[in-house]
């Protein structure tokens, strides 16, 4: 199990962190921070100089997610994780993740006042070693005050389980933490646990299109980036129902037809992903009624929109993209195609 202590910069996450492992037996710290620092030194100067934060890096976050999971098949029993997390994809990429590696995850906010953050900014040690690190560090607080208060605004406090930290030292805290943990009160990440693969999977998508023929795109909570509704084909299922039943189960929509097959894509692994078959089959064309009772559990998809297919080029990965593209013209052809990681076959 993972207790994820979120928060704004301030908020005292570590300190509670440190307190909250002698609680809780056989319980053990894990600050992603860690790997950030370890990414000055493994990547390159221009990249890191490419983003913001180390949390934009895609590879922090899949670091975070492999080594909570080595840290608990190494030692057992409980990480306590203190880190900010203010972006939802990045908390759904995280959480979905762990999950996928069902590993249960029991997210807790430390909300003390503004007032108080600030408070506590102004005051922070600073290591004296740092160069410029008092104006540089409490202007990095400073500066994700407003994105914090966005994320209460619209998802984090229904996300997770507040803890008023604001007139409690870290101990008082850590202990209404353990008996909220203890009694329920912080339930399980609701998010879908889809295992990751271990060798080569096949896996149907279907495209949904609205009357003015834009394609339908979900935003799902367990992996980063938009996807067309559909899933892993389950052993002895056919393609094709894996797909009208992975539309079912996402949007609501149930299809009366088989649809029609559009692409084979063959996508090579990559580590340490593993590749397979990706079939895009034809959902036709839904009116606006239809359109209109498009649900999302939310579990498992966090948003969904008709886009064109322009607009499908800023949204999906390339080579999803690129599959998509491709099936569009099958569709307007009338034949289905035959592509190697997104690209035709002579």
């Amino acid at each position: 199990m993972i207790v994820w202590i979120n928060g704004a910069f301030g908020a005292g996450k570590t300190t509670t962190a440190r307190e909250l492992i002698e609680l809780i037996p056989n319980s053990t710290l894990f600050d992603p921070e860690v790997i950030g620092g370890a990414l000055t030194h493994l990547l390159p100067p221009k990249h890191l100089a490419e983003v913001g934060d180390f949390q934009d890096l895609p590879i922090w976050r899949r670091l975070v997610i492999d080594t909570a999971a080595a840290m608990l098949a190494e030692l057992g029993g409980t990480l306590v994780v203190p880190m900010t997390l203010l972006r939802q994809e990045y908390r759904d990429e995280i959480f979905g993740g762990l999950a996928a590696r069902r590993i249960t995850v029991r997210h807790v906010l430390l909300a003390p006042a503004e007032t108080i953050l600030r408070e506590r900014m102004a005051g922070r040690e600073i290591p004296p070693d740092l160069p410029d690190g008092d104006i540089r560090i409490r202007q990095w607080s400073y500066d994700h005050i407003e994105p914090y208060r966005t994320a209460l605004a619209s998802w984090l406090t229904t996300d997770a389980h507040p803890v008023d930290n604001g007139a409690r030292t870290p101990y008082e805290t850590a202990v209404r933490i353990v008996e909220a943990v203890g009694s329920g009160a912080v339930p399980v990440c609701d998010i879908v646990q889809t295992p990751e693969p271990t060798a080569e999977t096949l896996a149907a998508g279907v495209l949904l299109f609205d009357e003015q023929d834009r394609v339908l795109l979900v935003d799902p909570t367990y992996k980063a980036g938009w996807e067309f509704p559909g899933g892993v084909v389950e052993p002895g299922e056919a393609p094709a129902r894996a797909g009208i039943r992975e539309v079912a189960e996402e949007t609501g929509i149930r299809l009366e037809d088989v649809p029609r097959l559009l692409v084979v894509d063959w996508e090579q692994p990559r580590p340490p992903g593993y590749g397979g078959l990706r079939l895009l089959f034809d959902g036709g064309r839904l009116d606006s009624a239809q359109a209109g009772r498009v649900l999302l559990p939310g579990p498992e998809l966090r948003d969904w929109r008709f886009v064109t297919e322009q607009e499908a080029a800023d949204l999906l990965p390339p080579v999803r993209y690129e599959r998509l593209r491709w099936a569009l013209r099958a569709r307007e052809r009338g034949a289905a195609l035959y592509l190697e990681a997104g690209v035709p076959t002579a």
